[in-house]
């Protein structure tokens, strides 16, 4: 078997994988969205993925991995100049997209806070102990990531829940976790808020991340580069 043959199989195998897995997300996309009764019967109603809307983001996803599949599938396959080189250019878009949304991830963090503090911390003080959805899923992250509020317990002031409960905080507020948490309590405990603890916890496994995240760029140069090898070698059959 030849350099190109081989190659060809292995395009062809590699994004038949990508094809399947992407038409599986796109089916369970397709179905939380048709069905999320169900969806949430099964994975329970204080999933901190009803924070999202989950069925969007799993149809594209899907949706990118299917045509994406089937272009370096059928290119390979067909031996599709067309093909070969719009799978190539998807690929390509998709890596540098993955570069720059590391680089503003990176030197854009502060203003990424002062967003969502703009937008988090008023829904918290408006609909935290009023709206039943807000308040399970900010039970279920506070509990589960140790932290209180988006910044710190002060985001709970003059809040409706600090209103309606005796002026307390959230029980996750204080350190040990205890109902009720008043202001002495929560000021000193110092539980830090969710996004910095978040930062935190990826910084901790910033080596798994970073392996994860290299692994990823490694297919993609190696699919564009196996794509780009049986586009130019086309031309010398």
């Amino acid at each position: 078997m030849g350099c190109f043959t081989f190659l060809k199989v292995m395009m062809i195998l590699f994004n038949l994988a990508i094809f399947l897995g992407g038409g599986a997300l796109l089916g369970v996309g397709i179905w939380v969205a048709v069905d999320s009764s169900s969806f949430s019967n099964l994975f329970g109603s204080t999933s901190v993925l009803q924070f999202v809307n989950i069925s969007y983001f799993l149809i594209v996803i899907g949706a990118i991995l299917v045509v994406l599949g089937f272009l370096g599938c059928c290119g390979a396959q067909k031996e599709s100049k067309c093909l070969l080189i719009m799978f190539f250019s998807i690929v390509l878009i998709i890596f540098i997209a993955e570069i720059a949304a590391a680089v503003v991830a990176l030197v854009y963090t502060s203003l990424a806070e002062s967003i969502l503090e703009g937008t988090v911390t008023p829904l918290l003080r408006d609909k935290y102990g009023k709206a039943p959805e807000v308040t399970q899923i900010w039970n279920a992250t506070m509990s589960k990531v140790k932290c209180c509020g988006l910044t710190n317990y002060t985001d709970f002031t003059d809040s409706y829940y600090y209103q309606t409960n005796n002026h307390t905080y959230p029980p996750f507020c204080c350190d040990p976790v205890h109902s009720p948490c008043n202001r002495t309590e929560a000021e000193t405990s110092k539980v830090q808020g969710c996004f910095q603890q978040l930062l935190s916890d990826v910084r901790q496994n910033a080596g798994v991340v970073g392996g994860v995240a290299a692994g990823i760029c490694a297919l993609e140069i190696a699919a564009m580069v196996v794509s780009m090898y049986l586009y130019c070698h086309l031309d010398k059959k």
